[in-house]
């Protein structure tokens, strides 16, 4: 394999080797403080990052607001107090070595005030801020406040020529680098556009190509991207290094990270990982976000896919050939369906699907009465967790704060089921029936022989066996 040679990025020579940011609380300061003491740049979460007492005991995000709006202010507040909390952890674990980055998800809700409160509260303890999920313009003026390096995640040339021209060119001198995430292989939300193929993966090396060849016209030729989603071995990376028409690159890990000694999942969950094969990582549309996702296809996954499956479009007069009445909901209000249809619906009802739920788009899917007070229950629950939520209708913009749609019955709560994975990942029901997101190279746990007989690497001897190869 080729030497790893240190590159600069940020200000300051570190390895090419970057962990990736993965929320809620899933990198934290403990993770990111270990792979900057490795010489290379760690990225805490800092999505709903967890928040600790003076004990070190964790701190459950419980919400007292009897409206959304009063429980965002919760959320927000949680969301700061937890983020400065792990960016001192990873400022003392690092011990000056490497990059401490905190990652944002544009989409989040309130993104911009939490990532400026963390900011403020952790001066000088976060050297960069990693941000994708949406188009974030205003990242730059986030990070010239701060004096910050900035790290936009794209997938694409495209994406990031909007964002240079629009905004980035103001505050070049602090893009530290270009994260661009292959939306076919990287973990949680993808940046598959409207005219990309989920099906058809495309080599990452010319869409990388395109991208510098773009930044190069910007003056941007020795500002490193970062190759994010797929990596695993460096050699197979090679004619990546070192390669005069990419120029510099460096490497980040979102999947391997989370089988080691730090990482704070639990062990059902990483357990899970070493038994996991191709194709078991499923890239899916159910986000509330909008976004495509990666996730491992587990019986949560399962139960999404049913649900939207027993679905059939209605009309509320008979139109065409909607002819056929049904009744929805406790006063039976007739809507129709085609007669087809309405043969569907009695067999899922004769299965126990007997609740027909209204969507956006004018269609029904039928659920357990369980299933549909559970939906309803964590709509109700809402506290903003995104800045517009298509599954609660959620939206942080004045003056009704609402996306101006039906919630959506065929999504869920994410903020309920990440904070579930994370703090119960030790068991193997809450693995199952929760929201998993995973790479889809996590299927390699299982036939690398670096794991075998269950073995867990901690942070370093991952960094370093990354580094001498296989």
């Amino acid at each position: 394999m080729k030497a790893i040679n240190a590159i600069r990025m940020g200000g300051v020579d570190i390895l090419p080797l970057v962990e990736g940011g993965k929320g809620v609380a899933i990198s934290n300061g403990i993770t990111s403080g270990h792979w900057a003491a490795g010489g290379g740049a760690g990225t805490l979460s800092a999505v709903n990052a967890d928040n600790y007492d003076e004990n070190g005991k964790y701190i459950p995000q419980l919400y007292h607001g009897r409206t959304r709006r009063e429980r965002h202010e919760e959320l927000v507040a949680y969301g700061i107090n937890g983020g400065i909390i792990q960016a001192q952890r990873a400022h003392d674990i690092a011990g000056g070595k490497g990059r401490i980055h905190a990652n944002i998800l544009w989409e989040m809700g309130g993104a911009e005030r939490v990532a400026a409160g963390i900011l403020e509260g952790a001066k000088g303890l976060i050297h960069g801020i990693t941000c994708g999920a949406g188009m974030p313009y205003r990242l730059s003026d986030i990070a010239a406040k701060f004096n910050v390096h900035y790290y936009p995640i794209v997938s694409s040339g495209r994406a990031f020529a909007a964002l240079w021209k629009r905004a980035y060119h103001k505050a070049a001198s602090l893009l530290g680098g270009v994260v661009y995430e292959d939306p076919w292989l990287a973990g949680g939300h993808n940046g598959l556009s409207n005219s990309e193929d989920p099906t058809k993966p495309e080599d990452p090396f010319p869409r990388v190509l395109t991208l510098r060849k773009l930044m190069r016209e910007f003056g941007l030729g020795e500002t490193p991207i970062i190759m994010a989603g797929g990596v695993w071995w460096l050699e197979e990376w090679e004619d990546w290094i070192d390669n005069p028409d990419l120029g510099p690159i460096a490497f980040q890990f979102g999947t391997r990270p989370l089988l080691t000694q730090e990482s704070p999942i639990g062990n059902a969950w990483k357990r899970r990982l070493l038994t996991l094969k191709e194709g078991d990582v499923f890239l899916n549309r159910f986000s509330p976000t909008g976004f495509y996702s990666s996730a491992v296809n587990n019986s949560f996954i399962h139960e999404l896919r049913d649900r939207n499956d027993r679905q059939v479009a209605f009309t509320t007069e008979a139109i065409g050939e909607h002819q056929a009445t049904f009744g929805v909901g406790p006063r039976k209000r007739t809507v129709y369906l085609t007669p087809t249809d309405l043969q569907r619906v009695l067999s899922w009802e004769a299965e126990g699907y007997t609740e027909a739920l209204r969507t956006p788009d004018s269609t029904l899917i039928f659920v357990t009465p369980e299933k549909a007070q559970e939906i309803t229950a964590d709509q109700v629950a809402c506290m903003g967790c995104l800045s517009t939520c298509r599954f609660s209708n959620w939206a942080q913009h004045e003056p009704d704060y609402s996306n101006g749609k039906k919630a959506d019955p065929r999504s869920f709560c994410i903020q309920k089921t990440l904070q579930d994975i994370a703090h119960r990942a030790d068991d193997e029901e809450a693995v199952e029936h929760n929201l998993m997101f995973s790479g889809h190279n996590a299927y390699r746990f299982a036939s690398d022989p670096f794991y075998s007989n269950g073995f867990i690497p901690t942070v370093r001897q991952l960094v370093e066996r990354i580094l001498t190869g296989r």
